[in-house]
Order: structure tokens, then C-alpha cells, then sequence
């Protein structure tokens, strides 16, 4: 099969290479998916779970990527709830073979169904950043209706999610970023939006809860906003910005098939819109990842 493979953390994206390899294994548990479209996190091959397995032994040559939609084609003993030919979505393991493959083994309980009138594309294109932005905002961040929430990165690909959900949970958004990203924020249906280069953050008063994937001085400026008992979460790693009378939480996203069956729900409904800045085939890959042009949005990777 054709794959996308990384062999030194030192080259970042540009040691990526297009190879042959040969096509997994389904093992206990398992099942293999035959990729259609896939996508890597922009900071992933700064993971040590990139570069080594949970033992902390070497396993490269490995191949990026987590996000996938696909479809089943081999079942491993022991696993149910999926069959031969059914469209998928999901997340993979961390220290696992990733999905910038024609084929990826996976275990079935990081996947979910695809809906057959989501296009493959758009099902990779949910994953992580639907994911992200689900679990910060209702598992750890506690989101009800009518709070007034803070997201960063409003027009980004997670941030944009962020700001549709929290939206239709009932709550007053506030977006940041760029002034570029002014009018897609408010596109994606924030009610406010701060430009962090000119308008004065402070000036938005007090919010319950803040969705943090900018770090530094803007999250600690940001804790100071949150009123008592609120909430920031982040996913920029361990933080020092705190909330005087609140909680920061700093998580990790995981493989939940029952948000993954939610998300894609609401994006059928149409509540819910992904943020795609390019689709590139596989043999496109390596130089789309090592492009000078700046994409806004998400670059999916259609491989079949």
C-alpha cells in the first residue's frame, strides 16, 4: 500500500516520504480500515507517541496521521459492532500507524459509523476538531445554557467548531483571534468578536468559562475574566494561568463514539459546519504539509 511515513523527529513535516509499505495486520480487537480521507494535527510529530510506542521503544518509520473516514473491509477476533463494508470515522491510538495510508489498523472502539450521506472528506474533517471542542466544552468545561463562554481562535479549525456548539448549546460566544478572522467567526456565529492585535480583551467583562488553544500572556489575561466557580480549559499543555476562584483544566482528546455519532448528527442537521482550506490527493501530500502558502482551514488528505 501507499503510505506517508516520518523517520527523524529532527525534520519535522519535512522528513515526510511517500513509500510502500506492506498492508496491516487485523489483530484481537481490531479492524482494518481502508482509508478514503485522513488528516494529521498540525503539531503531532512533535508527540513523543509519533516517534516511539508506550514502552518509550522506537517504532520508526511511522505514519502520521490521526483523523480517518473509511471503510471496513477485515474484522479481528473478538470485535463487534462493525462489518465488512461499513462506512467509519474515527480517531487512532496515539502510538499507533496512523490513517496518511491507503490501509490503518485501528481498534473498533475508537471508531463510530459514518453516515452514507457524509462525504469521507467531511467525516475526517470532524474528527479531531469536533472532538477537541465537544469535550472542552461539555465534559471538562461543564457548558449550560446561557453562560457566556470565551473562545480563542475563533475562526480556526477547532475554534470554529467551538463557537457552533457552544452556540447551539444556548450560550452568549465571544470569539478572538486576528482581525482577519473577524467576519468568519462571526460567520461561524459567534456573537462578539475581539481582535487580540487592537480591540482591549478586558473589555468583554466577565465570562463563565474560557476555551483556551492559545496559551501564554492571553490565557493568563483571559483566567482574570472568568467568575467565580468558572471554568478555563486548554489544550495547549500544563498551564500556570488560573482563574483566582475557578478551575483550569489541561486534557488530552479521546476516541469517544458516541460524540463522534453526535457530531455528526448536527452536521447533517446543519448546525454544524466543518472548516476545509484544502483537499489533495496522497501523492499530494508531502508537498501540500510543506507549502509556503498559508491555508486557513483544515487540509484533508483524499486517499481513495
Amino acid at each position: 500500500m501507499k503510505a506517508i511515513v516520518v523517520k527523524d523527529q529532527n525534520a519535522g513535516l519535512a522528513g515526510m516520504k511517500l513509500v510502500e509499505l506492506p498492508e496491516p495486520e487485523v489483530a484481537i480487537n481490531d479492524v482494518i480500515v481502508q482509508v478514503y480521507a485522513g488528516s494529521i494535527t498540525g503539531d503531532e510529530l512533535s508527540w513523543p507517541s509519533t516517534w516511539t510506542d508506550r514502552a518509550g521503544r522506537d517504532r520508526t518509520p511511522s505514519v502520521p496521521g490521526h483523523e480517518l473516514a473509511g471503510v471496513v473491509t477485515a474484522i479481528g477476533y473478538g470485535t463487534t459492532g462493525f462489518s465488512v463494508g461499513q462506512r467509519v470515522f474515527g480517531l487512532q491510538d496515539w502510538y499507533r500507524n496512523g490513517s496518511l495510508a491507503e490501509y490503518v489498523a485501528i481498534e473498533a472502539r475508537n471508531l463510530a459509523p459514518l453516515p452514507g450521506d457524509v462525504d469521507f472528506t467531511e467525516g475526517a474533517a470532524l474528527v479531531m476538531p469536533g472532538l477537541t471542542a465537544w469535550q472542552g466544552l461539555f465534559d471538562h468545561g461543564r457548558l449550560q445554557a446561557g453562560q457566556r463562554v470565551l473562545i480563542h481562535g475563533a475562526a480556526g479549525i477547532v475554534g470554529s467548531m467551538a463557537v457552533q456548539l457552544a452556540l447551539e448549546a444556548g450560550a452568549y460566544v465571544i470569539g478572538t483571534g486576528r482581525g482577519t478572522g473577524r467576519q468568519a467567526a462571526l460567520d461561524y456565529g459567534a456573537n462578539e468578536f475581539v481582535d487580540l492585535d487592537n480591540d482591549v480583551l478586558e473589555d468583554i467583562g466577565q465570562v463563565d468559562l474560557v476555551f483556551d488553544g492559545l496559551g501564554g500572556d492571553i490565557a493568563k489575561r483571559s483566567a482574570a475574566l472568568i467568575r467565580k466557580g468558572g471554568i478555563m480549559v486548554t489544550v495547549t499543555g500544563a498551564s500556570d494561568a488560573r482563574p483566582a476562584d475557578g478551575l483550569t483544566i489541561d486534557f488530552v482528546v479521546e476516541a469517544i463514539p458516541a460524540q463522534l455519532t453526535e457530531i455528526a448528527r448536527r452536521f447533517r442537521e446543519g448546525s454544524l459546519k466543518t472548516n476545509i482550506g484544502k483537499i489533495v490527493t496522497l501523492d499530494e501530500a508531502v508537498a501540500t504539509y510543506n507549502s509556503t502558502d498559508r491555508v486557513k482551514g483544515k487540509a484533508i488528505i483524499r486517499i481513495r
